[in-house]
């Protein structure tokens, strides 16, 4: 048996796997984010490992024979979260996570430090990443900067709770902005540029690696053998593509997560920072991949199913369902940038924004103007990457559809739609990130990584229809008129 943990956003996900692909078992749990400053966005670490626990407690009791069977574990988690660490491994502070803004100014400080840095790092300097928020936090909270003496990405804060180890991998290393990402090492110049140098970065490993065990106290507690294998693992876009079997250039999937990601796997470094995509390296060994991320994906429609009260998201997206072409068409366009924006637009102060509201519309019409909106913030991102070239940004080959958001066909078929490329939602499309960090897991156990690698089968598929893909056409140059027209009130 093998353990998928993934650490996302919301809460942590745990997937347990057996020797013949199936999934035997999930379990979630909770963790609460904290914004205690516009822009701002925090989590307590605390909080992940009493996540984990809870769901390793809902595991032991679902399924207790096969997990009695795990033999490794696999970490899948949220990137570019900053967890300062002490002389003594203490929390220093709240983690930073992804979707902070507060770093905006720093980003520019950053580039003016290391003129080459796009190219170092394959990636634009974002608010997001991590290293402008150590500069951040060394121009406005020094006396916390002067007591670090590590950093860690939040999944690997977990494993050093798991192992004592303090390891990262390759993919999850890339959203810091301190990876030298086609060298697959630390960058000495990225890190001096924020008053950091490598003793106080993890060793890097590829994800596949196995990086240590699990301790014997944890092991005792979760009621599990002594040496159990923890791999290196990935951040959690990297652990979605060895979930879905995205493993050569070309194969990728769109992700409607908390965020919003479309990646495909490349076999070379190809950066394409001018228009904002990413070029990561992959969680496995001499693959990179190109990736663009929106902050809002899934999320909006939680907000928008909040806002309005009308039910739950599974009845909200039913009635987006039921609206027929005509009320579509007569929609408002939806802004989607309610934690602000990476690509295309790299710009953390972006707002959300609904155009064109009129006394008719109901919850059904704001719905499916999140839902419109997303689409079309994941079309600007593929369009982006389109742009960029490189291996595989082909219209017609299929992508996969993952996340919590992926359950809603109408979604599905919208997003086919809108993107002009089929879709396929796999099986478990919902876990796609705990499963590849258990398909991470088996292979450092000695698995075979083109055996525990594969495609997932469809559970459904979505082809573009034409003639939802006309009315798309014509509300998209709206939509595409409306960032450039409201930028100054920003």
């Amino acid at each position: 048996m093998y353990l998928g943990i993934d650490l996302g956003t919301s809460g942590v996900k745990l997937l347990l796997l057996d020797e013949v692909h199936t999934v035997i078992a999930t379990a979630d749990a909770a963790v609460p984010q904290y914004r205690p400053h516009p822009t701002w966005s925090e989590q307590h670490p605390a909080d992940w490992l009493a996540a984990v626990e809870a769901a390793v407690a809902q595991l032991r009791v679902q399924v207790p024979a096969a997990w009695a069977q795990v033999r490794g574990i696999g970490l899948s988690g949220h990137m570019h979260g900053a967890v300062v660490l002490g002389a003594q491994g203490q929390v220093l502070r709240p983690a930073i996570l992804w979707n902070d803004g507060r770093a905006s100014a720093e980003c520019a400080l950053l580039e003016q430090a290391v003129p080459t840095s796009r190219q170092i790092t394959g990636n634009l300097a974002m608010p997001g990443f991590t290293a402008p928020k150590l500069l951040w936090l060394r121009t406005h909270e020094p006396d916390v900067f002067a007591q670090i003496r590590t950093v860690l990405l939040p999944k690997d804060w977990l494993r050093l709770q798991l192992t004592g180890d303090v390891v990262s991998d390759m993919s999850d290393a890339s959203g810091t902005l301190w990876l030298d990402v086609q060298a697959r090492a630390w960058s000495p110049a990225m890190l001096q540029a924020c008053g950091l140098d490598a003793s106080h970065m993890p060793a890097l490993a590829e994800g596949s690696a196995p990086t240590g065990t699990l301790r014997s106290d944890v092991a005792r507690r979760w009621g599990l053998r002594e040496g159990v294998v923890v791999a290196a693992g990935a951040g959690d876009n990297a652990a979605s593509a060895v979930g879905v079997g995205a493993r050569t250039a070309g194969q990728g999937f769109v992700s409607l997560g908390t965020s919003g990601v479309v990646f495909r796997v490349t076999d070379a470094f190809a950066p394409a920072t001018e228009r904002a995509v990413h070029a990561f390296a992959h969680a496995l060994p001499q693959r990179w991949h190109h990736m663009s991320v929106m902050l809002s994906a899934a999320s909006a429609f939680g907000w928008v199913t909040r806002l309005t009260g009308r039910g739950d998201e599974a009845q909200l997206s039913a009635a987006v369902g039921a609206l027929p072409g005509s009320r579509q068409a007569q929609a408002p366009l939806f802004l989607p940038y309610l934690s602000g924006e990476r690509t295309p637009h790299n710009n953390a102060a972006a707002t959300g924004v609904f155009m064109g509201l009129r006394a008719e519309h109901d919850a059904a019409d704001l719905a499916y103007a999140v839902m419109e909106g997303v689409g079309f913030g994941l079309l600007d991102g593929l369009n982006a990457m389109r742009a960029a070239g490189g291996q595989g940004h082909d219209a017609e080959a299929a992508l996969a559809l993952v996340g919590g958001g992926a359950r809603s066909n109408p979604w599905a078929q919208l997003l086919a739609s809108a993107l002009g490329t089929p879709l396929q939602r796999p099986e478990g499309a919902h876990a796609a990130a705990a499963l590849g960090a258990a398909r991470l897991a088996a292979m450092a156990c000695s698995g075979d990584e083109a055996h525990w690698c594969q495609p997932l089968a469809a559970e459904a598929a979505f082809q573009p229809e034409p003639a939802q893909q006309a009315l798309l056409v014509e509300r998209y140059a709206r939509f595409v008129a409306l960032y450039p027209a409201l930028q100054a009130q920003f």
